[in-house]
């Protein structure tokens, strides 16, 4: 624990308390204490200050010198700008932030611009030991002032908020890049806007859902990407609305110019049967090969109109695979949500899945969750659109750090989406990057925003765009010329001209299915397999055999763990016993029971979640059973060794969440039964948005296009 805490408090007499246990005994305290104490001997070297000067007479019991009010001040500002300087920083690109109360200032604290030239000790606490107010005071507005505010002082776990301000204070939340990386992330921002401006240009009038006003993100992924590699990252599973999807596939997973600039013509797809969506709704997924030859696989998720639908399934994909392909471990598969403002705040779903992020049954490691922040939904402006102070105020529930970081400023953005995915990576938490840009269109291409936001737009029509801003910045360090990067911007759109005019030639646009691989060898019904039903009996010794397996509780149970169960389950385990061995008979929940225990002998994986699914809303599975001591014992799993395993989760109250993520496990796992189980058959309806744009629709309208 940091020894400094007692500066977070406040509070005098945490100071004098430890005053006078340094006086009585020096080494019973700290060592940055005992430091800090051995230069403030004030009571018996420093009289100028007290009340008297006579050395003679005795200071009175509740005097504090000033020097030490002082550094109680300067910490006091220290921790204010921790906790409060996201609301001042300079994040809004195109408006002037909302007003606080109570801003960051000198005065508020007892200070002045007399004291900035005097030495703290308490400049310790941000790592640069004994230094002027000012230099503590420059290094707070750099870090938690700049582009870049963060929210973290509600996490309840000190190592965190501890990493977190090592982190940011360290380099003061300002990044270093190299003169190659600035070029890269400069061709990448070029890539991003280059493209919408030809598409704005070329295809006239056609929907596409701009990234404009958010490029930023683009260099923020590919960068990701590449850090992620370094990190051990094997897989990214992303999800994502419609605004930017097109420039995402095109510069981040790679899908080719020629494919999207086809589907704009028009051209049918080939050899898909498909029955299906808008182009700015497909799924896609690609290998990557990043510096030093590492191959990352990156797959977009295909999703509807219904804003933020697809995370659940995102996330019942990403732990299918953490599951059955990374043998468990979280650090090789990152799911990133991408999400925008007003659906962040407005849409129900965002917070189911929040809440799945620490469960047994739901968990992927953490995901890291990036806002476009275009600062209107639709028509509507940021103040109809929530009662919290941020759209990303729902992470306070699950405790997530959020970083708000402007849009303009490329490299705090890339710099930031680094941390996260840092974070993600040590402590296996869902992280969140609030970026604050602006939608230069309206929310279509064709929609006119004018009518609902005159000042707004008035304000983005005078703005320059993001490239613009970053060149500017780039020539005037003197990294690049004028005429480099005129260059760079011709070279591009000559590319893309030369692109389109080889997808003219195309006949059809090609689709490439994400899960290819795992569903290899599976087909599409035909009417025929319907008219027969398949064999899917077991002989009746086996199926006595395993009767016996299942209903027996000391198979690494009771006996040979010395698990008692309450006696009522040992009853029934018997009775389940005598059911199939001595009467031939069975009633639902054993017969629900051999099912499982059937398929699982077999080596098909069960995974089955709903809401008190383990015991049964009806007392009739007990799939999983309680021993006296809260030992959890599932008896489906200790059939033999060789056996499939049998996965059974009660599931927090949710539907429309739950179900999400129980179809994108199956999409991933096509050999796994992944049942769910609502607990009424009306409660069904909760998840009526799954049920109809995922599950009834799968196979003629997504089948093809999931990664």
């Amino acid at each position: 624990m940091n020894p400094l805490s007692y500066l977070n408090n406040a509070d005098i007499d945490a100071f004098e308390g430890l005053y006078q246990q340094f006086k009585q005994d020096p080494k019973s305290v700290d060592p940055e204490w005992r430091n800090f104490f051995e230069g403030f001997e004030f009571s018996k070297t420093d009289y100028t200050q007290a009340p008297t000067k006579n050395p003679t007479e005795s200071l009175p019991e509740d005097f504090v010198p000033e020097q030490f009010q002082k550094e109680l001040a300067v910490s006091n500002l220290i921790g204010a700008y921790r906790q409060r300087g996201h609301m001042f920083a300079k994040t809004n690109p195109v408006r002037p932030r909302r007003k606080h109360d109570g801003p960051i200032d000198l005065e508020n604290f007892g200070l002045s611009e007399a004291d900035m030239d005097t030495e703290f000790h308490v400049g310790s606490r941000i790592g640069l030991g004994t230094v002027t107010l000012r230099e503590i005071h420059q290094l707070l507005e750099q870090t938690y002032c700049g582009s870049i505010g963060v929210e973290y002082k509600f996490v309840r776990t000190l190592e965190i908020i501890d990493w977190l301000e090592k982190k940011m204070e360290s380099c003061r939340n300002t990044p270093n890049f190299t003169y190659e990386e600035k070029i890269e992330l400069l061709r990448k921002t070029n890539e991003a806007v280059a493209f919408e401006s030809f598409l704005h240009t070329k295809f006239v009038g056609q929907k596409r859902f701009s990234l404009e006003g958010g490029e930023s993100i683009i260099p923020a992924l590919n960068t990701v990407v590449e850090y992620g590699a370094e990190l051990g990252v094997e897989e990214f599973v992303i999800g994502m609305a419609h605004r930017g999807r097109l420039n995402v596939l095109a510069n981040v997973l790679g899908k080719t110019y020629n494919d999207i600039f086809a589907e704009f013509e028009g051209k049918a797809f080939d050899d898909v049967a498909f029955d299906g969506d808008v182009k700015y709704h497909m799924g896609y997924s690609s290998d990557k090969i990043v510096r030093g030859g590492k191959k990352v696989h990156l797959s977009l998720t295909p999703n509807p109109s219904h804003l933020e639908a697809v995370n659940p399934v995102v996330e019942g994909i990403s732990r299918a695979k953490i599951d059955q392909y990374h043998q468990g471990n979280v650090k090789k598969l990152v799911p990133i949500l991408i999400h925008g403002d007003h659906s962040m705040s407005g849409q129900g779903i965002v917070y189911e899945v929040l809440q799945m992020s620490q469960l047994q049954g739901y968990g992927t490691g953490g995901t890291i969750h990036l806002v476009i922040n275009n600062q209107v939904g639709f028509t509507a402006d940021y103040e109809e659109g929530r009662s919290s102070t941020y759209c990303t105020d729902v992470a306070k529930t699950t405790l997530s750090p959020v970083f708000h970081v402007n849009a303009d400023d490329i490299e705090a953005v890339v710099h930031v989406i680094k941390l996260a995915l840092e974070f993600r990576q040590k402590f296996h938490r869902d992280v969140f990057v609030d970026i604050l840009g602006y939608r230069r269109h309206g929310h279509n291409e064709s929609d006119e925003p004018r009518f609902t936001q005159p000042d707004l737009y008035r304000r983005i029509e005078r703005h320059p765009k993001v490239r613009e801003v970053y060149i500017k910045k780039l020539v005037e360090s003197g990294s690049l010329t004028e005429k480099e990067t005129i260059q760079m911007e011709d070279e591009f759109k000559l590319y893309l001209n030369n692109r389109l005019e080889e997808s003219k030639q195309q006949e059809t646009a090609s689709v490439t299915s994400f899960l290819e691989g795992v569903w290899a060898g599976v087909r599409r019904a035909e009417n025929k397999d319907f008219e027969k039903s398949p064999e899917t009996g077991v002989a009746q010794k086996k199926f006595v055999e395993i009767s016996e397996q299942v209903t027996d509780l000391s198979r690494n149970g009771g006996a040979n763990s010395n698990l008692k169960f309450f006696a009522k389950i040992v009853k029934l385990y018997e009775n389940r016993r005598k059911m199939v061995v001595e009467h031939k008979k069975l009633d639902w929940g054993m017969a629900e029971t051999m099912a499982y225990a059937v398929l699982v002998t077999n080596g098909t994986q069960v995974r089955l979640s709903g809401q008190d699914s383990g015991r049964g809303t009806f007392a009739h599975r007990h799939a999983i059973i309680t021993a006296e001591d809260n030992t959890k014992h599932v008896p489906l799993n200790h059939l033999s060794e060789e056996q499939a395993p049998f996965e059974v989760y009660n599931s927090f109250l949710s539907e429309y969440g739950v179900l999400g993520f129980e179809y994108g496990y199956a999409y991933a796992a096509p050999s796994t039964l992944t049942i769910w189980e609502a607990q009424f058959g009306d409660f069904a309806n909760g998840a009526q948005i799954i049920i109809d744009q995922f599950v009834a629709s799968s196979e003629t309208k997504w089948q093809g296009y999931t990664a």
